[in-house]
This record gives C-alpha cells, sequence and structure tokens, in this order.
C-alpha cells in the first residue's frame, strides 16, 4: 500500500515515515504544499496523510484542489489545529478523516486500515 505524507516538520516526517514503512507501507513525503500536491497528481497513492500547516499550499488548498481535479484518493488529515472549526473545515473540504496532534500511532494506523477498506473509485 501506498502512503502519500505531506508534513512540513521533519521530525514529525521522519517518525511516521519509519513507522509507516515498519508496517509494511510505501511512504513518499512531501514537506510542502505544492510539492504534495504535485507529487499527488503525477502518481497513484492509497491514502494521502495531509498536515494542515504547510508552505505553499496549505492543506485546505491541497486537499480542496485534489478532489476538484477528481482526485478521489482518501485523505486523513493529521494536524496540530483541534479546533472544531478547524476539523469543520478540513471535513468540508473533501478529506475523509481528521486526526489531531498528539496522536496514538496506533490509532493513525487504525484510521488508515478503515480508508482502506472503503470502496474507492479510482480514475481512469
Amino acid at each position: 500500500m501506498r502512503v502519500l505524507l505531506i508534513e512540513d516538520d521533519v521530525t514529525i516526517s521522519r517518525l511516521l515515515k519509519e513507522g509507516l514503512e515498519d508496517e509494511s507501507y510505501a511512504v513518499d513525503v512531501a514537506h510542502d504544499g505544492n510539492e504534495g500536491y504535485r507529487t499527488a497528481v503525477a502518481d497513484e497513492y492509497d491514502v494521502i496523510i495531509l498536515d494542515i500547516m504547510l508552505p505553499g499550499m496549505n492543506g485546505y488548498e491541497v486537499c480542496r484542489a485534489l478532489r476538484n481535479d477528481g482526485n478521489k484518493t482518501p485523505i486523513l488529515m493529521l494536524t496540530a489545529r483541534d479546533a472544531e472549526r478547524d476539523i469543520v473545515e478540513g471535513l468540508d473540504t473533501g478529506a475523509d478523516d481528521y486526526l489531531a496532534k498528539p496522536f496514538s500511532f496506533d490509532v493513525l494506523l487504525a484510521r488508515i486500515r478503515a480508508l482502506l477498506r472503503r470502496p474507492n473509485e479510482k480514475l481512469e
């Protein structure tokens, strides 16, 4: 299973990448919104993990742009922004799930598995 992690914090992205790879996920990392968007449209992923506070395009903008392009890849927003309005905005821009930092890695894995169980319409 291929995961695209869009996270600007180098330490968090390294730890997440290592943890996910230990669980047999193939992980690509982008450190800003523009790079993340370009990577997401250039290749096919099973799930995208997306921070909100990113340089360039923020996570809301990345999510909205991907959905406007017809990209159906499940998106899990993983962010320090935990206010109700942030969660609502994330889900309303097209995210399939939302998890606030700090988080349990086991909960993150369970949410990824849940997203992967959902039927997904792949673009031809």
